[in-house]
């Protein structure tokens, strides 16, 4: 055979096998990590042994954060205001007829904030400005020759009070009734209280009369209805005779609410 044949490359042929170049065998050099890679601990959980822990710390602060923004958002709460009007109404209705003593069973599907916002708003806006008008026709019943001011200072106590009373109160009771291990709902106690100052409101209307005997007997009724109202369904949460104080608690705040107002804005 041809000595060109036999002295042909064939390193560049297709198929064959380069020769191993044991000089770059030991090229690799494992580099140390830089100052700034975060060194993660070994895994001390319930996995120890299989390697280190991960990066979890940022995920846990996010839920943190996603569950702290989801009470500050307004739209958190809009489920609680998807109410018509005809349950609205049944709900005013009920709470014009305290005996039943069933208000949590028919808001049980569906809990509103309705009440507590727009009820105890309009209560605010009728004390302030219907006491304004009784204390002039009082004054004009009495001294019809000196002048009247109207009382700005109405709005600010009348907000006060009754913004207060609608928030904390329910509150106090929820978390009473939650360290007695009663399994109570806050956003039904709000409902409850919120519509509980229905009454109220019908009650400052007439309380414009100039007639003080029949103003008295108009709080005296009125206060009995709102307060029998809350105590009556409040006894759902409340099974032991032990926490039977706490009905006539509930009774005895709603009660000293209306003759607050009664005392404050038609004197």
């Amino acid at each position: 055979m041809d000595d060109s044949y036999t002295n042909f490359p064939t390193s560049h042929l297709v198929g064959s096998v380069p020769a191993v170049i044991t000089e770059e065998k030991n090229s690799y050099r494992p580099e140390a990590p830089a100052a700034n890679s975060p060194i993660l601990p070994p895994n001390n959980g319930p996995n120890a042994g299989r390697g280190y822990q991960t990066l979890g710390g940022e995920g846990d602060g996010q839920q943190s954060t996603t569950k702290w923004n989801g009470v500050f958002s307004v739209s958190s709460y809009t489920e609680y205001f998807n109410v018509d009007t005809d349950l609205v109404l049944n709900r005013l209705m009920s709470s014009l007829n305290p005996t039943t003593g069933d208000f949590f069973s028919k808001i049980d599907a569906n809990p509103d904030l309705y009440g507590l916002v727009w009820i105890s708003t309009t209560l605010v806006f009728v004390i302030s400005s219907i006491g304004n008008c009784a204390t002039y026709l009082m004054h004009k019943r009495s001294d019809s020759n000196s002048s009247w001011n109207f009382d700005v200072n109405y709005v600010n106590v009348a907000a006060c009070s009754i913004y207060g009373y609608a928030l904390l109160v329910p509150l106090g009771f929820y978390f009473l009734l939650r360290y007695m291990g009663s399994s109570a709902s806050l956003i039904r106690f709000w409902c409850l209280w919120g519509y509980s100052l229905f009454v109220l409101i019908l009650s400052s209307c007439l309380l414009i009369i100039p007639v003080e005997f029949l103003r008295w007997t108009i709080t005296i009724a009125a206060a009995t209805t709102s307060a029998s109202f809350v105590a009556l369904n409040l006894r759902t949460y409340v099974q032991s005779d032990d926490l039977m104080i706490l009905l006539v608690a509930a009774f005895a705040l709603q009660s000293a609410l209306t003759i607050f107002i009664k005392m404050w804005f038609f004197s």
